[in-house]
């Protein structure tokens, strides 16, 4: 009957006369259908442990008379740096210094940038390691779906200490021992109750991947070989673009009105997946050129992005091909070499190879006795950069642990240079930042000075070192 009424329809249309109301199925709503229990959906908005980080608040505040490396342009004597509402107002030799700004006469010293750190485990790591402390590596063969900032613990020491050392900004990874260790965060170094209070608003989060000796290990279910490791990548790829496949037929069902049943949510596969559709990043900790280049191939295989090889100590031998990749390179400057196989062939001038060949260079710390150094290991990438006959230059190495980390966390647009409105990280050193007896006098985070040298010392931040670091005096009260 209602064939014969659909096609009397048709009829009449096309007869020019009135159109017959056609009585079909009624057709639920998306919004009538049961909502994905909160939790169950990867989707969901707001999304899950979101940013509570807030902007430090300082008034205005011009440093004058000082050496400026920008990170992003020429070397500028006896030059100023003006602050304001958090961000960096002007920069040059000739800013007008407002009548209601705190004025800093740097008196020749150097100021650049604060640091941002690509690659640390302060936080998730116990420092100093105690036994039964936790460890930034996962257990079992493919712990994908692990987020370490739900192991961040703000009260570690070495973020002070970091704090001192100029880092105002981290990638927090995890380990390296699997395939796929889990998602980074980029954090901000304040002081907080809750990693989400020190999570740098709307940073993306990264997938970790390893390869080489750590993941192909053995045991525990670990692959034995490298060739077993690549097959666990592809398999793990695969097996992601399917669960994609699967919530993405969910949303167009749904959203044409028809009624489905939701996917079941796997953590790690949902990260592997947002890797895939390009909204997570992925960081490869990778030694050896060869198996860069293997790992490159494996993502024109599954069409994701790679957003910087770590550690890479054979990166020089394939600068070329990194550049026209668009690949950044995260690095020592060397002192590492031996320490394991694919460790063997580190240089030092390893930096200033990728620089040269147009590349996007970073230093990193994976450490945190080095993190505290981090101008000092690029003192030392430049100064192998210039006796290999690179003629590396203050301005690039400033770059190397400023700008070009914010690159490589996609943040590059907000913060790493000291250009009109980036958000105002900025230390005042005491010497040349690339000398090796260099410290930061003054940080600045967002326009307000977290750190003074000179001051006398505070009551630690930390409650580990209660009971630890010597109390600042307090004098006695009145009898």
């Amino acid at each position: 009957m209602m064939r014969i009424l659909g096609l009397a329809a048709l009829s009449a249309a096309a007869a020019g006369g009135a159109t017959a109301q056609v009585e079909g199925p009624a057709v639920a709503s998306p919004a009538s259908f049961p909502a994905v229990a909160r939790g169950l959906d990867p989707y969901a908005d707001p999304p899950a442990y979101p940013s509570t980080y807030r902007a430090l608040q300082a008034p205005p505040t011009a440093i004058i008379n000082a050496v400026i490396l920008t990170a992003a342009g020429p070397r500028i004597d006896g030059g100023t740096v003006l602050m304001r509402e958090g961000r960096i107002e002007a920069v040059g030799r000739d800013v007008a210094v407002p009548t209601d700004a705190r004025v800093i006469d740097a008196a020749g010293r150097w100021v650049t940038p604060g640091i941002i750190d690509p690659h640390a485990h302060i936080g998730a790591g116990s420092s100093p390691g105690a036994a039964g402390g936790d460890s930034s590596n996962e257990n079992g063969p493919n712990p994908g779906g692990v987020w370490v900032e739900h192991s961040v613990w703000p009260q570690d020491p070495m973020f002070e200490r970091a704090l001192a050392a100029g880092v105002v900004t981290m990638q927090i990874l995890p380990g390296s021992s699997n395939m796929f260790n889990g998602r980074t965060v980029v954090l901000r170094n304040v002081e907080a109750l809750s990693p989400q209070a020190m999570k740098f608003p709307d940073a993306r989060q990264g997938l970790k991947m390893a390869c080489g000796e750590n993941p192909s290990s053995g045991g525990a279910g670990k692959p034995g070989t490298r060739a077993g490791a690549m097959m666990g990548y592809r398999n793990t790829f695969i097996a992601a673009a399917a669960y994609a496949a699967r919530w993405d037929a969910y949303r167009r069902k749904t959203a044409a009105g028809e009624r489905a049943d939701p996917p079941g949510r796997d953590l790690t596969l949902e990260t592997v997946a947002g890797a895939l559709k390009g909204d997570i990043p992925v960081h490869i900790h990778c030694y050896r050129a060869d198996e860069m280049l293997q790992m490159i191939d494996l993502s024109h295989e599954f069409g994701f992005r790679i957003a910087a090889f770590h550690h890479a100590l054979e990166a020089f031998k394939i600068a070329p091909e990194l550049v026209r990749e668009g690949v950044p390179v995260v690095t020592w400057a060397g002192d590492w070499s031996g320490y394991k196989m694919e460790a063997y062939d580190s240089i030092m001038e390893n930096a200033a190879f990728i620089e040269a060949a147009g590349g996007v260079a970073a230093l990193h710390s994976d450490d945190v006795m080095l993190m505290q150094h981090l101008n000092h290991e690029a003192g030392r990438a430049m100064t192998a950069g210039r006796e290999a006959g690179l003629q590396t230059t203050p301005e690039q190495a400033i770059r190397w642990i400023t700008l070009n980390p914010a690159r490589v966390l996609g943040l590059d647009d907000r913060t790493g240079s000291l250009e009109p409105g980036k958000i105002a990280d900025v230390i005042v050193w005491n010497a040349d930042p690339f000398s090796v007896y260099s410290a930061p006098d003054l940080v600045f985070m967002d326009g307000t000075q977290v750190h003074d040298r000179a001051a006398s010392a505070a009551a630690p931040r930390s409650d580990f070192e209660l009971g630890h670091v010597r109390r600042p005096e307090v004098a006695e009260a009145p009898r």
